[in-house]
């Protein structure tokens, strides 16, 4: 375990359980399912039903982009697993390469998942841009509010999640990249017990391009570690907790542990020639490991006291957020 926490608040969310037969009423998946592949599952679902629909995936991989379309019901969709308490034991992937140096139309249409409904729920599966190294290449482009992400592995390696609108949460996840792999302009968005994986060095794990001082955008990651991931070239003090996208840029690192590959300033420009620092707000509050140490930049800020989620998500997170997979 990466820190120790409360046996009696984490009852429900460390015990282990299986998934790994269709829940009531879900739509199935698989070689065994109605459907072979996920997006022929999707576009079986009404779009304005307000019911809620289920989708159920069978274990294997599933070479395929995906789209999400704008619904009037919530949506819920589980991948078969023997524990549902994280990531560690998915065995559903879904794989797609694009990028935009291979002739996508834009960042957005390289997303292995390209999610725009709102009251949306993932649980247990994994989400891969393959393309690799060179070009802007998505896993999972976030578009729209209370999207939950449970247990899910996000893996690329420049611009691997794009939350860009909406509030949304992410828990008990891993997410691997290199290059600004979690970005985004809009969204409000939660991380929370994850696990953040560098596979290179020279670059840094947010982007935040809040574009004014009245837009909502906030990333938080909270309770979780960051570090390198099997087989990374990432070497000590390499990598920066974020740059600006924009000059508006809001991000924060709490309660997390960072390994030796964060470099002690923490935080770095956009460019040397467009810095983007002026109005930033990057802020860290009670970090440990030894990257938590060093000289942080001048543009960055230490608080006094953790964010609150309800702070980000609202009051009402509770009535979307499933709270077992969050400290």
């Amino acid at each position: 375990m990466r820190f120790l926490l409360a046996l009696g608040s984490l009852v429900s969310a460390v015990i282990a359980t299986s998934r790994t037969s269709a829940p009531s009423g879900a739509i199935t998946v698989g070689s065994t399912g109605t459907y072979s592949t996920i997006q022929d599952a999707i576009n079986s679902l009404s779009t304005t039903s307000t019911t809620a629909q289920s989708i159920f995936i069978e274990a294997g991989t599933y070479t395929e982009q995906v789209t999400i379309p704008a619904r009037a019901a919530s949506l819920t969709i589980y991948g078969y697993t023997t524990d549902t308490s994280s990531y560690t034991s998915n065995v559903v992937n879904i794989e797609h390469s694009s990028s935009l140096a291979s002739g996508a139309a834009d960042d957005e249409a390289t997303g292995t998942v390209i999610n725009l409904a709102e009251n949306t729920a993932f649980y247990n599966i994994n989400i891969k841009n393959t393309y690799g190294e060179g070009s802007q290449a998505i896993a999972l482009a976030a578009y729209n509010t209370q999207q939950g992400y449970y247990g899910v592995g996000l893996y690329g390696y420049q611009d691997t999640l794009l939350a860009q609108i909406g509030n949304q949460v992410y828990g008990k996840c891993y997410i691997e990249g290199a290059v600004d792999f979690i970005f985004g302009q809009h969204a409000r968005a939660w991380i929370d017990s994850s696990d953040i994986r560098v596979s290179a060095g020279g670059g840094a794990i947010t982007a935040n391009g809040r574009p004014s001082a009245s837009d909502v955008s906030y990333y938080v990651i909270n309770k979780s570690s960051v570090d390198t991931s099997t087989d990374s070239t990432a070497g000590t003090g390499t990598v920066y907790l974020g740059r600006p996208w924009s000059e508006y840029a809001r991000v924060c690192f709490q309660n997390t542990v960072l390994g030796a590959i964060i470099n002690g300033a923490g935080w770095e420009e956009w460019s040397t020639s467009t810095p983007n620092t002026e109005y930033v707000t990057f802020e860290e509050y009670g970090n440990t490991g030894t990257g938590a140490s060093g000289t942080r930049a001048s543009f960055s800020t230490k608080l006094t006291s953790a964010i609150t989620i309800s702070t980000i998500l609202g009051s009402t997170y509770t009535s979307w957020v499933d709270t077992s997979y969050i400290a």
